[in-house]
């Protein structure tokens, strides 16, 4: 740097500022999360498909069943209530949690088809299911959901499934394949920067305490609540900041407050 010259400013968004995720926002984004899924499920090759993921025992086509049978699952009502009922019957019958049968049945169902049958199918569910969930449902969306998030429990509204998880989820499966594929993942600041600014607030009002992040990439930015004091300046990627509040990486003081996916 030249004398004279100065370092380009850097403007940090006070996380309280950012706007909560709205029905007709989340439609937008439902959408091209949905296209991006099936035009990432559409780029893969052959020999990627049985590539193991950071799911426990999923491999690439796996997460793929997973995700196009949410997809369908949250399609129309009809398709939610046979879903849940059947998954209801047989989670009370084998023990297992809920949500564990509800996406083994999701798996299990769509592993008939081919990888070209399954891109169709992403396509064709995926803008189906975002046109649903945009919807009103003045009463689905308030009906509480029991949910754990990092071993306790929670109460959630149905909104904020169909609204805020139902995005998150398939977005984290497409890092689950880039990353397991090798390929590049699509991201730029509209679209991937917004889902990870709601996941930063919605981290922020987890744990409570004053912070200063820089997540870099595309879909980074810098934030910033309370004084921001320099012991709490984290920095790192943001892709990797969503991976570890998850629980797919392993992170440290604040980073350890898990966010839901």
């Amino acid at each position: 740097m030249n004398e004279g010259e100065h370092a380009p400013m850097t403007t940090s968004t006070p996380v309280r500022s950012i706007p909560p995720i709205e029905r007709e926002e989340a439609g937008r984004l439902a959408r091209m999360e949905y296209q991006r899924v099936a035009e990432q499920l559409d780029s893969l090759q052959e020999g990627d498909w049985s590539r193991s993921t950071d799911c426990p025992l999923w491999d690439v086509r796996a997460v793929a069943g997973h995700t196009v049978g949410m997809m369908g699952d949250f399609g129309s009502l009809p398709s939610l209530v046979r879903r849940m009922r059947a998954a209801t019957a047989a989670a009370k019958q084998s023990g297992s949690a809920f949500i564990d049968v509800m996406t083994a049945m999701q798996v299990d169902d769509l592993a008939p088809l081919d990888p070209e049958q399954l891109v169709a199918e992403a396509a064709a569910r995926g803008q189906r299911a975002a046109r649903w969930r945009s919807r009103p449902h003045l009463l689905l969306r308030r009906m509480p959901m029991k949910e754990e998030v990092d071993g306790r429990p929670e109460t959630w509204r149905m909104g904020y499934l169909l609204d805020i998880i139902l995005t998150r989820d398939p977005w984290m499966h497409r890092v689950d394949v880039a990353r397991a594929t090798g390929r590049a993942l699509v991201l730029t600041p509209e679209h991937d920067g917004r889902i990870v600014a709601d996941v930063v607030a919605e981290w922020s009002r987890r744990h409570d305490r004053p912070f200063r992040l820089t997540l870099t990439g595309p879909a980074g930015g810098e934030y910033v609540d309370g004084d921001g004091a320099a012991e709490d300046h984290i920095t790192l990627d943001a892709v990797e900041f969503c991976r570890i509040l998850s629980g797919r990486a392993t992170g440290a003081g604040l980073l350890t407050q898990a966010v839901p996916f």
